[in-house]
């Protein structure tokens, strides 16, 4: 299946043609509040809380201000709340003292800000600055990256993030790698649901080897 990477991503295009994050924000700030949010809770979750936080703090300067309590307080329903808020406020300070205030575009300066792992610094990246740093390698595209065995079923089984996305980057071409993630997430969204895939429907049913049409 590796070498049909060109077809599978040729179908997925014709599919989801406009296939993007689907978390709401304003600004490369609001965008990363709101992908530290998503961790361990859907995007529909994060985009019902987002509004009223962002009217109540609507930038950097106004998170950094906030009490960890006013924080909490509108993003209590996404989990982890908590640590959450901490890293929000944390990544606020940091960006006013060390970057003049404005999100960091390179990799290595978003992984110094608290709560930003490669995962959410690809997103920020990808979907904040439009640089294709890497492959944001989510639940979605752990499986299904298995099942049409692009990476081995038995890495997306143990969904090590950092292992799957170095496999996808060897084959996956970089001007693709934003938009390949989104469009899987998409498919997994769509389709191919983790407990039941709806092989059927699959538009990728013909080539893929998990098929059970």
């Amino acid at each position: 299946m590796k070498n049909n990477i060109s077809e599978i991503i040729n179908i997925l295009e014709k599919t989801y043609p406009d296939a993007k994050i689907e978390l709401n924000f304003g600004d490369t700030f609001q965008l990363l509040v709101a992908v530290i949010l998503s961790a361990q809770c859907t995007d529909v979750r994060v985009n019902q809380v987002t509004p009223a936080l962002f009217e109540k703090l609507p930038d950097v300067k106004a998170f950094a201000k906030a009490t960890l309590e006013e924080i909490e307080k509108y993003i209590y329903s996404t989990g982890f709340y908590k640590a959450k808020a901490r890293s929000i406020k944390g990544a606020a300070e940091k960006i006013l003292k060390n970057f003049k205030g404005k999100v960091p575009s390179k990799m290595d300066d978003l992984l110094t800000l608290p709560g930003v792992a490669r995962k959410t610094a690809n997103v920020v990246l990808s979907s904040g600055f439009g640089v294709n740093e890497g492959v944001v390698v989510d639940t979605h595209v752990a499986r299904i990256s298995g099942k049409l065995g692009l990476v081995a079923k038995k890495l997306a089984l143990q969904k090590n993030a950092v292992k799957i996305e170095q496999e996808l980057m060897k084959i996956v071409p970089k001007s693709k790698w934003g938009k390949f993630s989104h469009m899987i997430v998409w498919h997994g969204r769509r389709v191919c649901f983790a407990r039941k895939p709806n092989c059927k429907g699959c538009p990728l049913n013909k080539i893929c080897p998990s098929s059970e049409v």
